[in-house]
């Protein structure tokens, strides 16, 4: 039971950076904008968060400054795009490259050194359940992002403000026409998302390996973009989403550590599969969250009724006020 414990825990921490960085992208993608910079405004938190730790002793003061930092970053995606009507796609592309490069420059001079952790945070009555009470013995972000979903989903669905956002989403030219300042909920709805971002960068810093080390988001920024289309643009399937991703994760760190001899107590077809998998090269096991993000992509791209109805309809169209 402890060994299910402990993957489990690890699957949480795999997929906390995930759900915090989609959840974000979600409200980004709601209000109809396509942000393809992710991965850049992510390392740009993290490497952010690790320094201001560094220089502060604070890791509390580490993770806001990171996520002062992916919405400071973020701005310069939404005037590029909002106020210079810049392409999107690109526009997003090259925030990335530039993000990967400061984040490269800013900690050249951290890389080795020893940063500091996340404690955990017990929660009174809960942590301490038999089986269960090790989940309500975790880092704060861990909870945040659980919170994070839950508010998300009420502010987008059940209130005014969330509606507005989501009609700006579906139709700007019909918001501008009610009188709603597009361009500024636009701006509100990217800096969110930004520093969501800047978070999720923080959490890789600060908690799941407390150092700086280069480029060590890894494509979990474009993950997320994925997981914002697997879920259909909703909290509650990005919340599965990014645990379900996160088990994969986990699933190719342990079957490259496993013996397959220990499971030849099983039935002989379920121990042949335990051996098939365990022997696959090394290299095609930590590959397989990017391949399973391009099976659900294509899965997704082959139902396109789906996809036309929960789409946003002005996702990554640019608007220009006509008055």
């Amino acid at each position: 039971m402890e060994v299910w414990v402990s993957i489990l825990l690890s699957i949480c921490a795999a997929s906390t950076p995930l759900l915090l960085a989609a959840t974000g992208e979600l409200v980004v993608e709601r209000s109809g904008v396509l942000n393809l910079g992710v991965e850049g405004m992510m390392i740009i938190g993290a490497v952010t968060a690790f320094s201001v730790a560094q220089a502060s002793g604070s890791v509390y003061g580490g993770a806001g400054a990171a996520i002062f930092a992916g919405a400071a970053f973020s701005l310069l995606f939404a005037f590029l795009t909002l106020t210079l009507v810049a392409n999107q796609v690109a526009t997003g592309l090259a925030l990335t490259i530039l993000g990967l490069g400061l984040s490269g420059m800013i900690g050249e001079s951290f890389v080795g050194l020893p940063g500091l952790k996340l404690d955990a945070v017990a929660i009174p009555g809960l942590s301490g359940l038999p089986v269960v009470g090790p989940f309500f013995n975790q880092d704060p972000l861990f909870y945040t992002s659980i919170v994070l979903v839950v508010a998300v989903a009420w502010f987008l669905f059940q209130t005014k403000a969330g509606l507005t956002l989501r009609a700006v989403g579906d139709s700007h030219d019909s918001a501008h026409a009610l009188g709603i300042n597009v361009i500024a909920v636009r701006y509100f709805a990217i800096m969110f998302g930004g520093a969501c971002a800047g978070l999720a960068g923080a959490y890789l810093s600060l908690v799941v390996v407390p150092q700086w080390t280069e480029g060590m988001t890894a494509g979990r920024g474009w993950i997320a973009l994925a997981l914002v289309v697997f879920a259909s643009w909703r909290p509650w399937r990005v919340l599965l989403g990014a645990y379900l991703f996160g088990a994969i994760t986990i699933a190719q760190f342990h079957a490259q550590a496993t013996d397959a001899s220990e499971f030849s107590h099983l039935p002989q077809w379920l121990f042949a599969i335990i051996a098939w998998a365990t022997s696959l090269p090394a290299q095609f096991l930590t590959s397989l969250p990017y391949l399973a993000t391009i099976v659900v992509l294509v899965l997704i791209a082959g139902n396109r009724r789906l996809t036309m109805i929960n789409t946003p309809a002005s996702l990554g169209k640019s608007f220009v006020p006509d008055r």
